[in-house]
């Protein structure tokens, strides 16, 4: 039976609004405490006697570099300088206060939310933590080994690389790890992978407290974690299952309450449940009738639900959870077709179409990263039509923030575990650690309407198939392959988010087929960079799901700059420049690449802004190939989206957050209406792709013109567009189009309108770059201001091909960017920035060119 005058209180102070909210937490603070342990900590190298102040949560590298003790670890070449701090042992202090009130409370528990990696936890000479996993929790009960006043709090880290290396020797055969800078000790520690270098990125290995410490003090219970398991989800009604892991120090009665609330609807239950001394799940259903439903971005809007979980214990409240929560269904969906075995994510019952891209750790030193710039990237994702992003197995599992805002933004995540092109091995203490660190991950994640897919590895399963680990490594290796990504990690999804589909690798056909199979599973292209294959290539590949291809780019001048010395540094073949490519051919296949396409740019300058444009316009190919070929392809994830430090790489978005033109590009490639006209067997076709659900009618017009502006023929159509659907809608005879005009000077012009809006539009050339005869145009703009930067109306006078706007001394983002301008047409273009601009200083101070410029002295 409820408990009225329980209820009364809970619902009156869930009723009071924020000043009430406020008084709740009080109320909690006098029954379980949960105080940061953050400020006041020193730290040392382990041979130094001298101390000084460290950040937490930090890493080792950070707190030498606040203090002076080395450079800027970007900067240059000083890379290499600084790989000592990896092979150095490391110790952190505190001086913890404790005061008699919290040594009577009858438990106090010590929890660190992250140690990297190798770390002894010791509390006034006792030592309460081993840690051996930079992606678990660990905690301890320490009430014990407290006293009133002073307490002495040490971690001591042991290096990565030193831990392992003993264990390397005694073993007959070494686990390839081939992006490890050096030894290969990665694949033997639960550490982010990409700490030991990648091929976009430096070998820093860190440790240190690098998320957040609390101490816990309580009487009766706590609610260790809860979990919402949506059973049945339909229009009129949602069926749930609250999972609530409780911790109590007794065997007693207890009221649990759960409040579910949203903007249209909610629902408030109260539980009587017999709580059992220790840490037990206890579960209870709960309903919300005409649920409001969460979608990815472009299909409606991203719902969310405030979920409060409340434990009372006679009648007293002691703890209490929160967070939010989206409902819907989410199916990863595999069955025979035409084309051989589909891979496709249904959400709601709507196919989707994956936009996106892959992330990496948007630092080397990951706490350096605010929420401040999650936001940003991720809003970046958001606006240029992303859906979803694929969290690559070689970083890390991001931070809350990360998942919360792809929650808000209708992002979608497929969520790698943290393994990567490496084998790993499969004794009992690792396989028992890996279930540890997976139960904690997905307990943590899975309440998340955002993600949709776990994933077990990065291209492992393909690694030992096809870049000879097979055949030089014992099978033992292959055994233990599978206990870990065919068995332990998918019982902990199967038992923990059975609601949720495990992928054992990515690319995979889950041993069906290939592992990089076209007809069934994931798919890695990479003939395009690694093989040197045209950008053509991508359209002679029919896969199921594109989940990684690419192509490199160079950051721009402004980023170049914060690591190079204009005058000695700005040539592509410099030492510094070097430094930040990370791929041993990475400059050969850029000019490569460039060369096929472009003619030689005629600076440094020009060479960086070129690449970024072979790079869009190589990546543009491969996507609009894929969603053409819709649905055989139900997916388009491109390398990267994102870097860790300033380099040469596959990111569309820098280091500092500035849109390469891959990310310009992505915005009207992943349009949610795309209109792409391709050559095939002497004839463009006119593709129209769309991904909304409902029908579109819009004018289709097409428009021949020569570089000088004039028209040379044009044709109209209405056209009522399909929905959820890639069909061709127009052919043309490219030569009868053509016919008698020079194709170095003639270009085609594809655009849907509806009403007075542009809804796509699209350019197609008849020839190569290096064989065209670009005209100088000449670009006019005109400037004013507004509430978030300044609007620029920009028009040119011939064909204006990857128009760049540049402003030299703001930071921000414009709508549009390295894009072919019209003869005659003014588009408005708006620069958003956070900075205050004077309106003059930025006119003097921003230019704008054209693709001919990077050519012509």
């Amino acid at each position: 039976m409820k408990n009225t005058k329980l209820g009364l209180i809970f619902i009156t102070l869930f009723l009071t609004g924020l000043v009430g909210y406020q008084v709740y937490h009080l109320i909690i603070a006098n029954r379980i405490n949960a105080e940061y342990v953050h400020d006041g900590w020193e730290f040392r190298e382990n041979s130094d006697e001298h101390w000084y102040p460290a950040e937490v949560p930090g890493c080792v590298h950070t707190d030498l570099l606040s203090n002076n003790l080395i450079t800027d670890p970007f900067y240059g070449d000083n890379e290499n300088s600084l790989h000592w701090i990896g092979d150095d042992a490391w110790e952190y202090r505190k001086n913890l206060r404790i005061s008699s009130g919290i040594l009577s409370r009858r438990n106090v528990e010590l929890v660190f939310k992250g140690l990297d990696t190798y770390a002894e936890v010791v509390l006034n000479g006792n030592r309460i933590i081993n840690a051996d996993n930079m992606f678990r929790e660990w905690r301890a009960d320490c009430k014990e080994f407290l006293k009133v006043g002073v307490n002495d709090l040490r971690v001591k880290f042991r290096s990565p690389i030193k831990e392992i290396l003993p264990l390397m020797k005694e073993l007959e055969y070494q686990l390839p790890a081939s992006n490890d800078q050096g030894e290969k000790t990665s694949p033997y520690t639960r550490k982010a992978p990409y700490h030991y270098g990648w091929d976009w990125g430096p070998r820093y290995v860190t440790s240190g407290i690098w998320q957040d410490v609390l101490i816990l003090y309580y009487d009766e219970a706590v609610i260790r974690n809860f979990h919402i398991r949506q059973d049945k989800i339909d229009s009129s009604k949602a069926e749930l299952n609250a999972a609530v892991e409780i911790r109590s120090l007794n065997n007693s009665p207890a009221k649990v309450m759960i409040t579910i609330n949203g903007e249209k609807n909610s629902t408030t239950e109260i539980f009587d449940v017999e709580l059992n001394e220790g840490l037990h799940e206890y579960n209870f259903y709960l309903s919300i009738d005409n649920p409001v439903l969460w979608y990815p971005n472009g299909l409606g809007d991203q719902h969310l639900y405030s979920v409060t979980t409340e434990l009372a214990v006679d009648d007293v409240l002691v703890d209490y959870d929160e967070k939010k929560i989206g409902l819907r269904t989410v199916e990863l969906v595999r069955e025979n077709d035409e084309w051989g075995k589909s891979f496709k994510f249904i959400v709601n019952g709507i196919p989707v179409f994956a936009k996106g891209g892959n992330w990496i750790p948007a630092d080397n030193f990951v706490t350096r990263v605010s929420d401040e710039k999650y936001r940003m990237l991720l809003q970046s994702c958001k606006d240029v039509n992303m859906n979803m992003i694929r969290v690559w197995g070689g970083g890390i599992y991001e931070n809350d923030v990360f998942y919360e805002l792809c929650d808000e933004m209708g992002i979608m995540v497929w969520q790698d575990f943290m393994f990567s092109c490496s084998m790993y091995p499969g004794d009992q203490k690792f396989l028992d650690n890996i279930r540890s660190e997976a139960e904690y991950q997905v307990k943590r994640l899975r309440d998340h309407p955002c993600i949709v897919l776990w994933c077990g590895n990065n291209e492992v399963e393909t690694a030992w198939f096809h870049w000879g680990w097979r055949q030089r490594l014992p099978e033992k290796i292959w055994d233990d392959y599978k206990k870990i990504f065919h068995v332990v990690l998918p019982e902990v999804c199967a038992g923990l988010d059975p609601g949720r589909s495990y992928w054992p690798s990515s690319p995979s056909s889950d041993l069906e087929d290939d592992a990089n199979s076209m007809t069934n599973g994931d798919v890695h292209y990479w003939d395009v960079w690694h093989g040197e294959k045209p950008f053509e290539n991508y359209e002679t590949h029919f896969p199921r799901f594109n989940s990684e291809f690419g192509f490199q780019s160079f950051p721009n001048i402004k980023t170049v700059n914060y690591y190079t010395d204009p005058d000695t540094d700005h040539d592509i073949e410099s030492p510094v420049m070097l430094a930040h490519q990370k791929h041993p051919r990475g400059n050969q296949l850029i000019r490569t690449y460039m060369l096929r396409e472009y003619p030689e740019p005629k600076d440094f300058n020009s060479f960086l802004y070129v690449s970024q444009v072979l790079q869009a316009e190589g990546i543009k190919v491969g996507a609009e190939h894929l969603r053409r070929i819709m649905p055989q392809c139900m997916g388009a994830l491109y390398w990267q989206i994102n870097d860790c430090w300033p380099v040469a790489s596959w990111s569309g978005i820098d280091y500092f957050g500035r849109w390469k033109a891959l990310h310009y590009y992505a915005k009207k490639f992943f349009n949610d209406i795309l209109v792409s006209p391709n050559l095939e067997n002497g004839r463009i076709k006119v593709y129209i792709v769309s991904d909304r659900t409902v029908e579109v009618n819009v004018e289709l017009k097409i428009k021949l013109m020569d570089f000088e502006g004039g028209l040379v023929k044009e044709e109209s159509r209405l056209i009522k567009i399909d929905p959820l659907m890639s069909k061709v809608y127009i052919e043309l005879d490219k030569d009868e189009w053509l016919e008698a005009n020079d194709p170095t000077g003639t270009f085609t012009h594809f655009e849907l309108v509806s009403g007075d809006d542009s809804i796509s539009e699209n350019f197609y050339y008849f020839l190569p770059v290096k064989d065209l005869y670009l005209p100088e145009p000449v670009i006019e703009f005109e400037v004013e201001r507004t509430k978030t930067g300044a609007k620029i109306k920009v028009s040119t006078d011939k064909i204006a091909r990857n128009v760049f706007l540049h402003s030299n001394n703001y930071n921000g983002v414009f709508s549009d960017n390295y894009f072919d301008l019209l003869p005659g047409k003014k588009v408005e273009i708006v620069f958003n920035t956070e900075e205050k601009i004077d309106l003059d200083e930025f006119k003097r101070n921003m230019t704008i060119s054209s693709l001919v410029n990077a050519f012509r002295k």
